[in-house]
């Protein structure tokens, strides 16, 4: 067995609108040279031909995957909107919700990125790959079952996950998220279930701008499962390891989960134009070890993590590739070529110390011992 990737080049051809990063074009809003949102596909192109060139692909199970059936995505959208989507996508495209337009055959192109997602899962789950990566393009952690905003069309993960259910009765599944904006779709579709633990770290109050705060701990069954860590702009890789160790670890621990699925996002990348944290590709790897660890003393080594955010075209590659080397355990590497600057750039003693104390203090609260002070 081995490490599954899975990808496909239609995925690379769903196209946004007219934007200059999130603020749609007119008015005062100048176009940009190449027009559309900051989800464009170099980023997930230029992490696939890193790949080929360094040639870590030969270590990997390269698949693609079936489009999610209509079947699939009733699970989690309802037949309504999915309708609209399909509509609207057959008529040439355009924008059902928040900064998520999509051009002709955008439904098809949504549904084969859910598929992706879908399909790692199955892999892992049935044996035939020990853990995998999915290539997923468009995103989906912002999407609701019914209203998509945040590049987001359809909820990719929850997708898996209910699928994973469906067809594999599988328990419980636990879905971290890191990328750096909060997952608020996917904390909306499990926020009352206690079969699925969601941790997002994220950074605080930069998208969406009213959801993501500690206190919002789940509902009901679910009180409890779901976990957000909100840190402040600027931490970098010592606070992004700390949360691991002292918040996410111990949370993955407490619920035992049968199946571990990543929201991987790379937006908190150091030179990220839609976030102001500093991680790293080391901190990538990093975290993404500690994941892997996990999941082989909780659930069988059965690890998925699927491509959420990040829009550096110059820095996505290398966080990618190094998520790839923890993953596989290939010999084979991609040296990040900013490494040294970045590790200047981290936050002095003093802030790292401030982060820590943060931390401890979000810590303490998530506790189970902790009542939630909002329900």
């Amino acid at each position: 067995m081995a490490t599954g990737f899975f990808w496909d080049e239609r995925c690379f051809w769903h196209a946004g609108g007219n934007y200059v990063f999130t603020l749609p074009v007119g008015g005062l809003v100048q176009p940009q040279a190449a027009g559309g949102l900051p989800e464009s596909p170099e980023t997930k192109r230029r992490l696939k031909n890193l790949m080929d060139v360094t040639g870590i692909v030969h270590d990997l199970d390269v698949r693609s995957a079936e489009p999610a059936s209509r079947a699939d995505l009733l699970r989690v959208h309802p037949a309504a909107y999915l309708d609209e989507f399909k509509r609207m996508s057959d008529a040439g495209g355009g924008e059902l919700g928040r900064c998520t337009p999509f051009a002709a055959g955008g439904y098809e192109i949504a549904a084969l990125s859910a598929g992706l997602a879908l399909g790692a899962v199955e892999a892992v789950l049935t044996g035939t790959l020990d853990n995998a990566y999915a290539l997923s393009r468009p995103p989906g952690h912002h999407c609701l079952p019914d209203y998509p905003n945040g590049f987001c069309l359809l909820a990719n993960i929850a997708i898996a996950v209910e699928a994973a259910k469906a067809r594999h009765g599988t328990g419980r599944i636990a879905v971290i998220d890191w990328d750096v904006h909060h997952g608020n779709g996917t904390e909306a579709i499990f926020y009352d279930r206690d079969d699925v633990l969601t941790v997002s770290l994220h950074q605080e109050g930069n998208y969406p701008l009213d959801t993501g705060a500690i206190t919002d701990r789940g509902r009901g069954a679910g009180l409890g499962l779901n976990i957000n860590v909100p840190l402040p702009a600027g931490a970098g890789h010592n606070a992004y390891l700390a949360v691991m160790d002292e918040i996410v670890l111990p949370a993955l621990e407490r619920f035992a989960p049968d199946l571990i699925v990543v929201a991987c996002g790379y937006d908190a990348g150091a030179i990220d134009p839609l976030a102001r944290m500093l991680a790293t590709a080391e901190t990538f790897r990093e975290m993404t070890l500690r994941m892997k660890d996990a999941a082989a003393r909780l659930c069988g080594g059965r690890l998925v993590l699927v491509h959420e955010g990040g829009y550096s075209e110059a820095y996505v590659p290398f966080c990618g590739h190094a998520v790839i080397e923890a993953l596989s355990g290939s010999s084979v590497t991609a040296p990040d070529p900013l490494a040294e600057t970045l590790r200047v750039r981290q936050p002095s003693a003093r802030f790292d110390a401030f982060l820590r104390e943060v931390i401890r203090d979000m810590a303490a609260e998530l506790s189970p011992d902790a009542p939630p002070s909002r329900t």
